[in-house]
């Protein structure tokens, strides 16, 4: 058995991962990445974001092309199947796995593909899918392993019509019907892309709204969307049975509910990737989740043992994964730390939200003297040109200081458009209010002008 040194072991190449170890060598260690699947990029590249908003993005564009009166010239509109889609999908796949690649073999990390096992808590043992078998000793460790769909076992997911959010990247055909159990963010955006390709969809939501996380406009607006595009939504479901045959899937509801569809999804909930990293072995419990405690520092019982990413929970977020990894290594090389806390949200359904700050419930809750904001993309001259009309910006700014509260933004480039108001709450003093956006001058037309247009309609609030 060959047995290797290192400064720093990292257990995942996701994001979490990928920027703890490139942070680490770049500040002179010697890192060892141990990535379980045959190639890097973990989760976040191969079954998670990049391939739902791949997938996301060509469903776009396939609605576009069908309602758009322009493209008559053309034809009539098309109908694309499912697997085509994804197969197009996966071109995007391919091209960050190269690319990722080349940042580790660029900063001279070394990786290791196999199943990583804590023999003691400065030692892992990596098996490879070949029966090698290689010990890896470090001073740190970074276990950023992620996540994976929380799958009963009452729902048999060996059925060839049930499906979770990784396996359903494997589905061969396209359903007529489609049922979705679970109505969080993984659920919402499936609901959009499917529903987009014209599948009819039962979404079975568990709770009384859509991502109650959101501010509640933000959330009532997603649902009219998905409901205009023919999603039926069902609130405070809870399932019975899930049953599969040759013909489809019946799903049973608490509520004596009986549905029927060609295909069942399941999209309720994740579990940490911790079963068989021999944490027992090193006296680190993981809870019912699979996921590890950690303190404000990333740090697990063992101080020099760190988790990051979607392994600890929330917020379960690529980005933040990405921040929370570079932060754990600036920790233990004694750099600049700074706890990831004021996220951004970014949902990629149809059309898409980002969210960042306090939202009206919360600031209501609190008592603090708030006004609103608003620009609706209609009146927009960019949203008009491109035909994405559907949406708004929304500014929530103090009463007295007009200091930036929080921003939600509902519609096309919604993830692009919310860091610009993120940028100007992290301000100070007079920068960091809707007075910014009044003396800024946006290029014309743009959908950034909405932040000029909001805070007119908040000034004129108050005055």
């Amino acid at each position: 058995m060959a047995v290797y040194n290192y400064d720093v072991v990292v257990i995942g190449s996701g994001p979490a991962g990928e920027s703890a170890a490139i942070n680490a060598a770049k500040h002179g260690q010697r890192v060892a990445v141990v990535e379980r699947q045959s190639s890097v990029g973990g989760n976040c590249t191969h079954w998670g974001t990049i391939p739902s908003k791949a997938l996301r993005h060509q469903v776009k564009q396939i609605m576009q092309f069908n309602t758009n009166r322009m493209f008559r010239d053309i034809g009539e509109p098309r109908w694309f199947s499912f697997p085509k889609v994804l197969e197009r999908s996966r071109v995007t796949i391919d091209q960050q796995v190269e690319l990722r690649t080349k940042f580790y073999s660029r900063n001279r990390i070394d990786l290791f593909f196999g199943t990583a096992r804590f023999r003691d808590e400065n030692t892992v043992v990596v098996r490879d899918n070949h029966e090698g078998v290689e010990e890896l000793s470090a001073r740190q460790f970074v276990i950023a392993t992620g996540s994976r769909p929380y799958r009963p076992a009452d729902v048999n997911f060996r059925h060839p019509r049930i499906y979770c959010s990784d396996t359903v990247l494997g589905l061969s055909h396209t359903p007529r019907t489609l049922i979705i159990y679970g109505a969080g963010v993984i659920g919402s955006e499936y609901a959009s892309i499917f529903s987009g390709l014209g599948v009819k969809v039962d979404l079975i939501d568990t709770r009384e709204r859509l991502l109650s996380f959101l501010d509640d406009e933000i959330s009532d607006a997603l649902s009219y969307e998905l409901r205009n595009n023919g999603v039926l939504i069902r609130h405070n479901e809870e399932y019975r049975s899930v049953e599969g045959d040759e013909s489809g899937v019946v799903v049973n509801l608490e509520s004596g509910k009986r549905l029927r569809a060609d295909a069942f999804l399941w999209a309720n909930g994740r579990t940490g990737n911790t079963d068989e990293l021999g944490l027992e072995t090193i006296g680190l419990e993981p809870n019912g989740r699979g996921q590890l405690q950690v303190d404000d520092h990333y740090r697990t019982a063992i101080p020099h043992i760190y988790a990051v990413g979607d392994v600890i929970g929330w917020p379960s977020l690529a980005s933040a994964a990405y921040d929370q990894g570079r932060n754990a290594s600036d920790e233990f090389l004694g750099g600049d730390f700074r706890f990831v806390d004021d996220i951004p949200t970014g949902i990629y359904t149809i059309p898409e939200i980002s969210s960042v700050g306090k939202t009206e419930r919360e600031l209501t809750e609190a008592k603090v003297p708030y006004e609103v904001a608003q620009a609706f993309f209609k009146d927009t001259a960019r949203a008009q040109i491109t035909g994405d009309t559907a949406g708004m910006l929304k500014i929530l700014f103090h009463r007295e200081t007009l200091a930036i509260l929080g921003i939600h933004c509902f519609g096309d480039q919604a993830s692009e458009i919310v860091h610009i108001g993120q940028a100007i709450m992290q301000q100070q003093g007079e920068a960091n209010t809707l007075r910014y956006f009044i003396n800024t001058t946006f290029n014309y037309p743009t959908m950034a002008e909405a932040y000029r247009i909001a805070a007119q309609n908040g000034l004129n609030r108050l005055f």
